[in-house]
């Protein structure tokens, strides 16, 4: 082990994760795995191995480049879709390994119809449709013009889904624009019908949408967060909870991110510690040094505030977060000693810390915080 901290990846909660999620979609609605954001900070190649081996077989990823790491490890063993990037010289690889992409624009959809006729191979499309999110997507007045250069190429495309994404469905404040969003979404699509294009999947639905808007489930959704563990807002959350008989979290949280105490040290009353003035001993302290800071995803905002788990105990962070190293009190924590484990995110004992908590004391989203974890960190499967 060369690494300062590890990530631990957890396959029976992945499992549970799965099977309640599963549970909520109406019969026959298929179930893709949003891996974006290095697996919101699991690891592309460690959650997507994982995930198909928990019976996971749609991908779908932002770039590119995530679908060139995922079909790395599986190959030809599951569908990858791409909702993002994919550049014009990218598109040959795609199409080639039958990989599938959102077309948002009708400039994409030219190019990759030629680069289908270069291939001699259909592209396998979602045409993406602007529904009110404005940020990607076909808007309505490009419908007939992107039916017609789909259908003067017989062969060139296989229109395998039609898409949208919601602007807030987390929210109870964006309702009506979730709502509007859905029937305009409707109605483009009859639009595509009515031009004669046959589309096989419909789907609009992230996370949030999956739980409050069963409506959106279609014949696909795209969960990304909940199946980590987390939900996508605690109004969500709060919504689940209220009708539910059970009065626990039905979510199991993966990851445990875990490092080592790297050094010890006796500080006297009235020493000042680590850069500046920021914290002063006020007693006799000991101070546990962990190799881990902000260019590992431990935010400098954590400076004075944060917490870790040592000897499952809370251990303060004290003095400011560095570039690689942080410092915590574990005055009073019995039998601290050099390279004991240190959890900075997950469970140790009867002890959490969780990514909500340490996200709230950052500042940062749920989604900001994973996401930001190196890649270069070890993530590693236990059960």
């Amino acid at each position: 082990m060369f690494h300062s901290s590890y990530i631990e990846i957890s396959r029976s909660a992945l499992k549970h994760n799965l099977a309640f999620l599963k549970a909520q979609l109406k019969p026959g609605t298929r179930f893709s795995s949003v891996i974006k954001g290095n697996a919101y900070g699991h690891g592309i190649e460690e959650f997507g191995e994982l995930a198909y081996t928990c019976g996971v077989d749609h991908f779908s990823v932002f770039s590119a480049d995530e679908a060139y790491r995922l079909y790395q490890v599986l190959a030809q063993k599951a569908t990858i879709l791409i909702m993002g990037y994919i550049d014009d010289e990218q598109l040959d690889w795609a199409i080639a390994h039958d990989i599938e992409f959102y077309v948002f624009s009708l400039d994409r959809l030219e190019a990759a119809g030629i680069a289908a006729q270069r291939l001699q191979k259909p592209a396998r499309i979602h045409l993406d449709l602007e529904t009110g999110m404005n940020r990607i997507g076909l808007d309505t007045g490009e419908l007939e013009k992107a039916a017609a250069i789909i259908l003067k190429q017989p062969g060139a495309f296989d229109v395998v889904g039609v898409s949208t994404h919601f602007a807030g469905a987390e929210s109870s404040q964006n309702h009506d624009r979730v709502t509007n969003q859905l029937n305009r979404y409707h109605q483009a699509v009859q639009t595509l019908k009515q031009l004669g294009l046959k589309i096989k999947t419909l789907h609009t639905a992230c996370s949030a949408a999956a739980m409050a808007y069963p409506e959106t489930h279609l014949d696909m959704v795209r969960v990304g967060i909940m199946q980590y563990g987390f939900w996508p807002s605690p109004e969500i959350y709060q919504r689940y909870m209220g009708v539910s008989t059970d009065r626990t979290d039905p979510l199991r949280r993966l990851i445990n991110w875990k490092s080592h105490v790297m050094s010890l040290k006796a500080v006297p009353a009235g020493e000042f510690i680590g850069y500046g003035k920021s914290f002063q001993a006020d007693s006799d302290m000991l101070i546990a040094a962990i190799p881990v800071g902000y260019s590992w995803g431990f935010s400098r905002s954590l400076s004075n505030q944060g917490q870790v788990l040592v000897r499952a105990h809370r251990a303060p962070v004290v003095g400011i977060v560095n570039m690689n190293v942080l410092m915590v009190d574990v005055t009073g924590i019995p039998d601290v000693a050099l390279k004991d484990e240190v959890v900075l995110l997950g469970k140790q004992g009867d002890e959490h810390i969780t990514v909500a908590s340490f996200a709230e004391l950052s500042t940062q989203l749920n989604y900001e915080l994973l996401t930001r974890l190196p890649l270069n960190i070890p993530r590693k499967i236990i059960d």
